[in-house]
């Protein structure tokens, strides 16, 4: 199947990195981080209806498929939040197309089971999704901001936090309603805990210690191969390329740095 072009912005030469953001913001999201990341070359993606890019109906592996489509095989895939759901749906999907996997502040399963035992599984309480899910309808540039103040919860630079989003993410078109509900949806039903074990290739997974999204309990209930490194930011919330740049791309840099040619 043929999907819509998709808007990708590639910047410089060297192995390809491709970043995912996450739900209700763009690919300029990842402005912090264009100089540190100048020896690759970087496509910068806004997913299906966010930013300039179109709509693409379906679920998370019709999402997955328009984007192995349309950009490199054996690049590094880096994906935030909800972009990293779907990094990891890829990297599970077509596994011979990717080097690696990136996940930042990135759960296999955002939804909180608490009637799961003897461990609850934590995650994002399903009335949360419900209220974006209504409010959506009724008011959505202020669903968006409303979420975005939730990114940097926890944060020591919040309100820094939220300005520097807001600045970056709003100079593009907001995401249009479909997409926003379809990212929901994905944050709502899909669940990848089972399939982790599949995923052979080197993967970093970055986690802030503060994140009111994605609780750090998650870390130590997930699955972990030989392949996998986790770093916990202790002072980050759920945007450490945001307030902890510097930090954050030391670690990305020199986990990067480790990975064979």
């Amino acid at each position: 199947m043929t999907y819509p072009k998709l808007h990708i912005n590639t910047i410089g030469n060297g192995q390809d990195i491709v970043l995912l953001h996450g739900w209700g913001v763009n690919g300029a999201v990842f402005e912090p981080l264009k100089q540190a990341l100048s020896q690759y070359r970087v496509h910068y993606v806004d997913l299906p209806g966010f930013g300039d890019s179109p709509i693409i109906k379906g679920d998370i592996s019709d999402w997955a498929s328009a984007l192995i489509q349309q950009l490199p095989n054996n690049a590094i895939w880096l994906g935030w939040s909800l972009g990293g759901l779907v990094a990891t749906q890829i990297a599970l999907n077509f596994p011979d197309k990717i080097k690696a996997l990136i996940t930042v502040a990135s759960s296999p399963c955002f939804m909180e089971h608490l009637a799961e035992t003897p461990h609850p599984w934590p995650g994002i309480a399903p009335q949360v999704l419900e209220q974006f899910s209504s409010q959506l309808h009724q008011n959505l540039p202020k669903t968006v901001e409303r979420f975005l103040a939730i990114q940097a919860m926890g944060s020591e630079t919040a309100k820094t936090d939220i300005l520097k989003i807001k600045s970056l993410v709003l100079a593009k078109p907001l995401p249009c309603e479909t997409s926003l509900q379809q990212g929901l949806d994905m944050l709502a039903e899909v669940d990848l805990r089972s399939q982790l074990p599949n995923i052979t290739q080197p993967w970093l997974r970055v986690w802030g210690k503060l994140d009111g999204l994605v609780p750090r309990k998650a870390v130590n209930m997930l699955v972990k191969n030989t392949n996998v490194e986790d770093i916990i930011l202790a002072k980050a919330s759920h945007a450490p390329f945001i307030s902890h740049t510097s930090l954050f791309i030391e670690h990305i840099n020199h986990w990067l740095n480790t990975l064979k040619p």
